[in-house]
Order: C-alpha cells, then sequence, then structure tokens
C-alpha cells in the first residue's frame, strides 16, 4: 500500500463545506498510523468501533471525550474496557444493548441510533443497525427506567449515498425524536449525521453537492444557536483518494474463447485471444472491498524490467 495524498487537504475540505459538524474519523476505514495520527493532529475524532480502535486511537494521546464507541451491538467485556478508560459517548438501538450498558457502564452517554432509508446507497446499512421512529419511544422510555443518559441521536445514510435528499429526511426524523426524548425528560445535545460521504472526485454525486443539501438542513432543524453539537463519522471522504494498491503479477495465461466459424477457411481468425493476469492479493484479501463496499477497482500496469 503506498501512500498519495495527505489528509490535511481533505480536512480543510470539510472544514469549509461543513463548518458546523465535527468530523469523527471511522477509524474501520484505514487505521494506518499515518492516518490517524494526522487526523488526531488536526483535532478529529474518532468513531471506534472495537477495544482495539479505542486502545489505539488513546495509545496516540487522544482524549477519551474525542471518541465515539459508534458500534450498536457491542460485547458487554468491552463496554467494560470503555468505561474503565473514560469513554463514556456509545450508540445503541435496542432494549438489550441498554440492558447491557446498564449491566457495565454507569457513566454512559448513549446516542440512538435511527433507521433511514438508504435505498439509494451503495451499501445499505439500515438492514443492520437503526430504531424505527416507531421504536424509539420504547426504547427512551426503557432508558429512563434504566436511569441511563440518553444525549443525542445519530443515523448514518449508507455507504456512498446517491440521494443527497436521504440526508435532509433523516435530519427531519432525527429532530422528531429529540423533540420526543423531551417527554421523558431528556435534553439531548448531541446529533451524528453518520458517514456516506464519497472520497474521490470519480462519482456522480461530489462532496459539496451532498453538504449543499445537509447544511440548509441543519440549520433549519437544529439552529446553530440551539445548543446541540453536531458530529459525522467520515471513513473513506478521508482515505479513498489517499492510497495506491499495489500488487505483483505472479502468473498469466492466454485465454482463446472458440466461436463456431461460417466456414471453415475463415477458422484461424475466430478464434479470440485475452491475457488473463494472477496478483498476489484477491476477494478474500485487499479486495474485499469488490465484495462489500461494492468498489471498482481500476488497474495500472507498471512494467519493470529485472536485470
Amino acid at each position: 500500500m503506498q501512500q498519495r495524498r495527505h489528509p490535511r487537504p481533505k480536512h480543510l475540505r470539510w472544514a469549509r463545506a461543513l463548518p458546523r459538524v465535527t468530523p469523527f474519523y471511522a477509524v474501520k476505514c484505514n487505521n494506518s498510523i499515518s492516518v490517524v495520527r494526522t487526523l488526531a493532529s488536526l483535532g478529529c475524532g474518532f468513531d471506534c468501533a472495537s477495544k482495539a480502535e479505542i486502545q489505539q486511537i488513546e495509545s496516540l494521546g487522544v482524549a477519551p471525550s474525542r471518541i465515539i464507541y459508534a458500534n450498536p451491538c457491542k460485547q458487554a467485556s468491552q463496554i467494560k474496557y470503555a468505561s474503565a478508560h473514560g469513554v463514556q459517548k456509545m450508540t445503541f438501538d435496542s432494549e438489550v444493548e441498554l440492558l447491557k450498558v446498564a449491566r457495565c457502564h454507569e457513566n454512559a452517554k448513549l446516542v440512538l441510533r435511527i433507521a433511514t432509508d438508504d435505498s439509494n446507497s451503495v451499501c445499505p446499512l439500515s438492514v443492520k443497525f437503526g430504531a424505527t421512529l416507531k421504536g424509539c419511544r420504547g426504547l427512551l422510555q426503557r432508558a429512563k427506567e434504566l436511569s441511563l443518559d440518553v444525549i443525542g441521536v445519530s443515523f448514518h445514510v449508507g455507504s456512498m449515498c446517491r440521494d443527497p435528499a436521504t440526508y435532509t429526511q433523516a435530519i427531519s426524523d432525527a429532530r422528531f425524536v429529540f423533540d420526543m426524548a423531551e417527554e421523558f425528560g431528556y435534553k439531548m445535545s448531541l446529533l451524528d449525521i453518520g458517514g456516506g460521504f464519497p472520497g474521490s472526485e470519480d462519482v456522480k454525486l461530489k462532496f459539496e453537492e451532498i453538504t449543499a443539501i445537509i447544511n440548509p438542513a441543519l440549520d433549519k432543524y437544529f439552529p446553530a444557536d440551539g445548543g446541540v453539537r453536531i458530529i459525522a463519522e467520515p471513513g473513506r471522504y478521508y482515505v479513498a483518494s489517499a492510497y495506491t494498491l499495489a500488487v505483483n503479477i505472479i502468473a498469466k495465461k492466454v485465454i482463446v474463447k472458440e466461436q463456431s466459424p461460417s466456414n471453415e477457411e475463415e477458422d484461424h481468425e475466430t478464434n479470440e485471444k485475452t491475457m488473463m493476469y494472477y496478483v498476489n492479493d484477491g476477494v478474500y484479501g485487499s479486495f474485499n472491498c469488490i465484495l462489500y463496499d461494492h468498489a471498482e477497482c481500476l488497474p495500472i500496469l507498471h512494467a519493470i524490467n529485472y536485470l
């Protein structure tokens, strides 16, 4: 893996396009030490999904307050680890998760993750995570019964969202849950608008086209003087264009595609030949993004002459 571009320009671009939103980099996207150290120095927060990610970020001297444990389905032992190391912000979307937190983390600051319409995203996530608006009332009531502190709402429109209007609806839904929470005595102070932002320019929907929809929605439903902090969980936005994967060609062979000739004289012209190359990586390694993230990989062949 060879680094091409520094994350700093992306960070400055983010600050210009989303001035009210603090990025919490999704560590699972690329946990390269050079990436996370640079983003830490720029003041980013971090979206961690496991104990190992929390350990890595805290080893850089990042304060626990700059971490959100943004995994709605956590192991009890890892919730205890977060509690022991001062990581308070964490997401939930079910009663089972509330019960685990109540047993394992008395100082948790919970963020209710709601489901979104991610049908226009390349990688939808709401099938796995997120409570329906109808189910939020029961979860808020249960959290109150367990004396748990719910401080905000999060959502994720899915990776590589192709319809920016999805953000508007999700932000509107979050406002609805904020108002609902007041009925239970909660004064929420955090909105997490998740990820889904493109990391390269070869996409139909550009980053600034998305932010042009998000900013007015935030101003409408969460005005700047409303006391609500807004964060997001960008991953590929920062690193999709930062690296080039270098692999070696380890074998090749000619593939002959045989066709039925119209007559015997043309037989030698009907067999199409192509070259198949084999590299020392695959879909069970670095290229799993093709299967799970629907990534498109564009190969560039570099010839090397060995003396």
